[in-house]
């Protein structure tokens, strides 16, 4: 077979391998599959992450964590900011977002994180090890971290504030997921209604 490295990137490398995730799980990924996958050689995927498959897990992680409200990312940690798929807030609604008040704030911010990670849920794992230091990462902790001062808290209690809310996202995709292959999963709506539930619940308990 023929094969052509023309048009190889990092956004379609780091695309094809959360495909494989997808199907075949974290464990069915290789470089060897997702050389024959992307219809290269494995060596060509070397080129864009010369350390190996642990460069390129961090980059799927950075990728997957980038919510477009908060897009950015490090360079060679993932896709430019202008090749991020739209999902989420739009890249031109920040500035909306940014008008909101605090609380309208990070529910837009929580909901968009959400859907980043319901779409790429194959790669969560992936994320209860991987912290990515990004742009994307440094945007969302100055977003969290303002709002939570203009609700009235201060110090420790805004980092506090800020982890829990992180937690609490990846912890309620978490335990959908879980349990999307149950006769009594609920639907989408009812599911989103119930993260929002939790969400009000957890920014009302850090105001009090």
């Amino acid at each position: 077979m023929s094969r052509n490295n023309a048009g190889l990137s990092r956004e379609r490398i780091i695309v094809e391998a959360l495909h494989i995730i997808a199907g075949r799980g974290l464990g069915g990924l290789s470089m060897r599959r997702l050389g024959d996958a992307l219809e290269v050689e494995a060596m060509a995927i070397y080129h864009h992450f010369p350390k190996g498959k642990e460069q390129l897990f961090n980059a799927i992680a950075a990728y997957v964590t980038t919510a477009r409200v908060v897009s950015g990312l490090a360079e060679g940690e993932g896709p430019e900011e202008e090749e991020l798929p739209a999902t989420g807030i739009e890249q031109e609604d920040s500035e909306q977002v940014e008008n909101l008040p605090w609380d309208q704030r990070i529910t837009a911010w929580a909901e968009a994180y959400r859907t980043r990670l319901l779409t790429y849920s194959g790669a969560l794992s992936l994320l209860m090890h991987r912290a990515p230091h990004t742009l994307a990462e440094k945007r969302t902790t100055a977003l969290l971290e303002a709002a939570l001062e203009e609700a009235g808290l201060s110090g420790d209690a805004v980092v506090r504030g800020r982890d829990a809310l992180l937690g609490y996202c990846l912890g309620s995709v978490g335990h959908q997921v879980r349990y999307e292959d149950r006769e009594d999963a609920p639907a989408e709506a009812e599911a989103l209604a119930r993260f929002l539930f939790g969400l009000r619940a957890l920014l009302h308990g850090l105001t009090r």
